[in-house]
């Protein structure tokens, strides 16, 4: 195995960490020992009998030590059930991004890096002392020089050296786990180390989590119960950022909201809003949403910080996870097994039998409860040996989802014990099956297969020419006879016929849908609502023209029979 050698030093001091927390044996097989020259004493197999600590603790513990960019990765593989049996994700889910702040001055000197100026003719007063501090950045009251009350989140320094050395460690690892384990290969834990690594260089550009927050704020726009702080762009840089300051109390401090007369049960409604919209219509969700991360502001809004980790649903993502839904709040195990061997989290080859047996053991504690005693994290705890065991594969978005549902239902049952969750997601669950039935979302699709099906019938004859050319001339070797060609020519041309009425009446249909918004039958009507109405009525005629065709052939080909 290759060591970079300009990493030498760190890779030394991450062997001796895990050697001292009883992982030596681990180094020798994966042949880290005799490449980085370790002691005898650093290969020892287990730790003192004496030591009682479990071996998923002993990984959090080292993770812990080994600095923020292995803690990140721990808390990553918390949620990732399919990678890692419960007890290992039980530990990690203790591993703590707080670390403690470095001093002003060396955060003021990256701010002042950043701009090229003194930090007093960008800032009438900055806090010395941070609100908040993580591994990444840490977080300062300021107000600019216009008056306005701002945070400004600062990177700690050298740190984008730190995670890319230790990224490109981690790499070579996972590397080597991959190639000497059994465990490594067959989940390929160097993707998801590569995975990873793009996920927290990312997270170091702080414009990236800017856009991020002017993006959601753009889809809540029309919400006038979501407030995302405003971005100040001209003091926002790689490792600087600088939004509003919102005051608000934490939508988990539950005295507090009493205290300022805050109705609980409409904040829950609002979050569970929140989410549904986010997830199942916008497809771009706030991936962190822990009590820290929601304030409740004067009026009753709901203010939402922390834009850094965000998921991504398509729309084939939110339609599946649309019927998923249903079928798990029926709790037909059947139904759910089917759609997750549909979307791929399980394969075809999967023990059928035994998930279903399994799932309906986890399941069965509900059946007769009313749906909003369906608790997301104890039904989760419960399938996370069974998304082990059977390596169901779920993809990195599903999980923050997950993740964002567990903690929003916690938030909604803390504000108002009797919410129903299931009951407000009824309507937003209608209104994506109804836009992704409205032909504007369905027949581009149809479109494109249409066009694609009309290439392959019009080069299909031609090639066929071609093809009896050369057989005449003898171009090929083996001689072959194509008896009957006339009657199989006469079936492509049907088809081809067939499938222009098809394209036909899905041009009509998207052309009409995006004319539809323009009716008004006010009479006398106007020229575009006879166009729409004459549209209609000549796309009634193609239809039933293609299905006449269509029953007519079946017909003859059943009396032939």
């Amino acid at each position: 195995m290759l060591v970079r050698p300009r990493y030498l030093r760190r890779y030394r001091q991450i062997a001796e960490i895990l050697a001292d927390h009883g992982f030596g044996a681990f180094l020798a097989q994966m042949g880290f020992s005799e490449r980085l020259n370790l002691p005898r004493r650093f290969r020892r197999r287990r730790l003192p009998e004496e030591t009682e600590i479990s071996l998923p603790r002993r990984v959090r513990l080292a993770l812990e030590e080994l600095g923020p960019t292995f803690v990140k990765f721990g808390q990553i593989l918390s949620t990732r059930p399919d990678l890692l049996p419960p007890d290992f994700i039980e530990e990690f889910i203790y591993l703590q991004d707080k670390v403690a702040p470095v001093s002003w001055e060396k955060a003021r000197a990256v701010l002042e890096a950043e701009f090229g100026v003194p930090a007093e003719q960008l800032f009438i007063y900055i806090d010395p002392t941070p609100i908040a501090s993580a591994s990444l950045a840490q977080v300062h009251e300021a107000t600019l020089r216009t008056g306005e009350q701002v945070v400004i989140k600062i990177q700690r320094p050298d740190i984008e050296t730190t995670i890319n050395t230790d990224l490109d460690i981690l790499n070579d690892f996972a590397m080597q786990v991959q190639q000497r384990t059994a465990f490594g290969g067959r989940y390929n834990v160097s993707d998801v180390a590569e995975e990873y690594a793009m996920a927290l260089r990312a997270e170091l550009d702080f414009r990236r989590e800017a856009r991020n927050a002017e993006r959601f704020a753009a889809n809540f726009s029309k919400d006038s119960h979501m407030h995302v702080p405003k971005i100040y762009w001209d003091f926002t840089t790689r490792r600087v950022l600088v939004q509003e300051r919102l005051v608000g109390i934490k939508i988990d401090d539950l005295p507090a909201l009493e205290a300022a007369g805050y109705d609980r049960h409409h904040l829950a409604n609002y979050c569970a809003e929140f989410v549904l919209q986010e997830v199942l219509i916008d497809g771009y969700f706030h991936a962190d949403p822990h009590p820290g991360n929601l304030l409740v502001l004067s009026g009753e809004k709901i203010g939402v910080l922390d834009f850094g980790t965000m998921g991504r649903l398509d729309e084939r993502d939110r339609l599946n996870l649309a019927r998923l839904f249903i079928v798990a709040v029926q709790l037909d195990v059947e139904g759910i097994v089917d759609q997750l061997q549909r979307m791929g989290v399980a394969d075809y080859k999967v023990d059928r039998d035994g998930l279903y047996r399994d799932l309906r053991r986890v399941l069965l504690q509900y059946y007769g409860l009313p749906i909003f005693e369906f608790n997301a994290s104890e039904i989760l705890k419960g399938l996370q040996p069974i998304i082990y065991e059977y390596h169901l594969r779920i993809p990195a978005d599903y999980w923050l989802l997950i993740k964002t549902a567990v903690i929003m239902q916690g938030v909604g049952l803390g504000l108002d014990p009797d919410f129903d969750i299931f009951a407000a997601a009824q309507p937003y669950l209608g209104r994506v099956f109804r836009q992704l039935w409205f032909p504007t979302s369905w027949g581009p699709g149809l479109l494109r297969l249409g066009m694609e099906w009309k290439d392959l019938i019009t080069i299909l004859p031609r090639q066929s020419s071609r093809l009896l050319d050369q057989l005449e001339r003898g171009d090929f070797s083996v001689k072959a006879e194509l008896p009957q060609i006339d009657p199989i020519m006469l079936q492509v041309d049907r088809l081809v016929t067939r499938v222009i009425y098809a394209l036909l009446v899905s041009a009509m249909l998207v052309a009409l849908a995006f004319l539809v918004p323009r009716l008004d039958f006010t009479w006398p009507w106007k020229l575009i609502t006879w166009i729409i109405v004459g549209g209609f009525v000549f796309l009634l005629f193609l239809v039933a023209r293609l299905a006449w065709v269509t029953v007519r052939s079946v017909l003859r080909k059943n009396r032939s029979a």
